[in-house]
């Protein structure tokens, strides 16, 4: 796989993220406790770093993305995003989403325009559209439907539309979930090829070990106690190498031994 790793001159600067002492609690019907998801999230991620977020299901992970994004609003703590507060659906950041969410009525070029900032010149917009159809090896079916491609094209057409703002910051949440084993391997490596092509920094939401070795410069591990209500970070794991990753290892596997093991899964790792 080949990607040209000149970064377009309409994508912004990848930008640095920071949150402290974040909490999300969500309101309960009345005569029952508030129900307290996240708490005490502290974490700074570089400009162009990829941080994967790990955990078991329910534990926070999503919400958490939607603090970063501006989707929803924490109730303690702070979020900035290159040291000014995180907005309401802040337009420094781009989210894409394990369903891809295309237009059916419109074409694979067409959905991807959607994302391109307002007041963006036509001719300017018909380039990048192409540009990141290029970048995600769709130009071929620029013209095709979303009913016309295969669900590894549809969340290839999700990441082109994410771009296409230019953002610092890009959202994943768990976006090759529903993908069958190869092609998520394969959108895996292309991810990293458009990461290098425009480096913004990448927060992706997964519940696959080996996904998040192969992909993050760190991995985060939300986790609960317990003692204590509420999800929280219980280890920060970076990943030595650069990619593409030799998936195959030493030091990957006895990473997903550890990784494994904190998340309760016997791993049989043997030394």
């Amino acid at each position: 796989m080949s990607i040209t790793t000149s970064r377009s001159e309409t994508a912004a600067p990848a930008l640095p993220v920071a949150l402290r002492g974040v909490g999300r609690e969500f309101p309960a019907p009345q005569g029952q406790d508030a129900r307290l998801v996240l708490r005490d999230i502290d974490l700074s991620i570089a400009p162009g770093e990829i941080v994967a977020l790990l955990g078991p299901s329910g534990c926070g992970k999503s919400t958490l993305l939607r603090q970063i994004s501006g989707l929803d609003r924490p109730t303690a703590g702070s979020l900035t995003i290159d040291g000014t507060a995180v907005a309401a659906a802040d337009q420094r950041c781009a989210v894409a989403f394990q369903e891809p969410r295309l237009l059916p009525w419109r074409t694979v070029a067409r959905n991807v325009e959607l994302g391109l900032p307002r007041g963006t010149e036509r001719t300017a917009g018909r380039e990048r559209v192409a540009e990141l159809l290029d970048l995600v090896q769709l130009t071929a079916a620029a013209a095709l439907k979303p009913r016309q491609i295969s669900g590894g094209m549809a969340q290839r057409v999700s990441l082109a539309r994410a771009l296409a703002r230019g953002p610092g910051v890009l959202l994943l949440d768990e976006p090759f979930g529903a993908l069958d084993a190869l092609t998520r391997l394969t959108m895996q490596d292309l991810l990293v090829d458009i990461h290098r092509a425009e480096p913004a920094t990448i927060v992706l939401v997964t519940h696959d070990v080996d996904e998040a070795l192969a992909v993050a410069d760190r991995i985060v591990l939300l986790g609960t106690r317990a003692d204590r209500p509420g999800a929280t970070i219980s280890m920060i794991l970076d990943v030595p190498g650069a990619r593409p990753r030799d998936r195959g290892s030493v030091v990957l596997a006895r990473l997903r031994a550890r990784l494994l093991d904190a998340l309760g899964v016997p791993s049989h790792h043997s030394n």
